[in-house]
């Protein structure tokens, strides 16, 4: 089979800068060379392929809308976008990973530290050797974030952490910990380095979706957590949220990845698969099925690459990011279900992609304000009327 090519119906290639695509393509050749070959192997095992982790921070990967004072690559968000993308086409958990790292760990640093903690945690998770992940999500409090029961208090110079968080990209893996909790009564962010006494981050297994993902618990029991570790900067739940929003920038880029993945395993299937002695791509109902996934994918395109302007512009709103979150999970979903039935019996092997970006979008549907949520954000922002309870 030939080397992906990208769908690109529309010609949006022309409104892309020479750096963008550059970005693109690099992390394209990173992903057939790379991950292509292995994805499957560690998705049947459950393992993160961990042996990636240098290669992309060596790609600049990690944090890349950052300062390059801190050893990050400087794009702008359509590159990152892209970035993420191509991430995807690879696999949910790739993409998740490098998200985590960037959005979740790196940006709340950058947005909410001190100079000290940004001079020395971004550079080190810029070149991977440090691993982070966010801690928000709890075991009862997912949609309503708000209502954590973890907690800090004051005590000898720092302060002691009690909780428990749950959903963790990374976190048996992390050496650093985003975590929120309560600080007489308003959210705040802290440090919590591995080691950590009474700090523990068993990993959650039995997942039947992002398997090539580390997926964990974490558990404070009387952790003392020193002054300098807490994000000064940071207060009330818009803290976590800012931070999801980048994130979830980077979901709504990643979710046409998986799109295209099974788009172009659909398609090359349906031109080879012979039945009633000609190729079903010639049947009309497989054609419909095709043009309504390269009318989804270059729709999502669209909203993508204006998405990535507005950001670079300083005119996003968090709106903005939910709309195309929902929008384009949503399709790309679809997009692999459809995959699936054009593939017949054979869209369940592990020879084709789709059965593996199907499950693993079910996951993407959900984490990151779940599908449901995004449209009561946008519900609310166009009537003014909240409608969550």
């Amino acid at each position: 089979m030939s080397k992906f090519q990208g769908v690109d119906y529309y010609n949006l290639d022309d409104h892309l800068s020479q750096e963008e695509i550059l970005a693109r393509n690099t992390v394209r050749a990173f992903v057939e060379e790379n991950v292509i070959p292995i994805i499957e192997k560690h998705y049947r095992a459950g393992t993160f392929p961990s042996e990636l982790t240098l290669k992309m921070a060596e790609l600049g990967l990690f944090g890349s809308t950052l300062p390059a004072k801190y050893g990050c690559a400087e794009m702008n968000n359509v590159a990152y976008g892209l970035v993420m993308q191509e991430l995807e086409r690879g696999d949910s958990a790739i993409r998740s990973f490098a998200s985590v790292q960037s959005s979740l760990v790196m940006y709340p640093i950058f947005e909410f530290g001190s100079e000290k903690q940004k001079d020395y945690w971004l550079p080190r998770l810029a070149s991977a050797k440090a691993i982070g992940c966010f801690g928000l999500t709890e075991p009862d409090f997912g949609s309503n974030p708000g209502g954590m029961i973890t907690r800090a208090e004051r005590k000898g110079g720092g302060f002691v952490l009690n909780g428990a968080k749950m959903w963790i990209t990374n976190g048996t893996v992390a050496d650093i910990a985003v975590v929120w909790a309560k600080l007489d009564g308003q959210i705040k962010g802290f440090l919590v380095e591995k080691g950590t006494k009474g700090f523990s981050a068993p990993e959650m297994t039995g997942k039947h979706s992002l398997r090539a993902s580390v997926t964990s618990e974490l558990v404070f029991q009387d952790c003392f957590i020193p002054e300098e570790n807490i994000l000064a900067k940071s207060g009330g739940l818009k803290s976590p949220l800012k931070c999801l929003s980048q994130a979830r920038y980077g979901i709504a880029w990643g979710a046409l990845g998986s799109a295209m993945a099974c788009y172009e395993s659909a398609l090359n299937y349906a031109k080879s698969r012979i039945q009633f002695d000609k190729p079903i791509a010639s049947f009309q109902l497989i054609q419909e099925k095709l043009v309504y996934m390269v009318t989804e994918i270059t729709k999502a395109q669209l909203m993508c690459l204006q998405l990535g302007r507005l950001k670079d512009s300083g005119k996003l709103r968090f709106t903005h990011v939910s709309m195309a979150k929902r929008n384009n999970v949503y399709h790309a979903l679809e997009i692999a279900r459809i995959a699936r039935d054009i593939h017949g019996a054979n869209g369940i092997l592990d020879e084709y992609p789709v059965m593996r970006h199907m499950a693993n979008l079910e996951s993407v549907k959900t984490y990151e304000g779940t599908h449901d949520i995004h449209t009561l954000i946008i519900g609310e922002d166009i009537t003014g009327i909240p409608a969550y309870t």
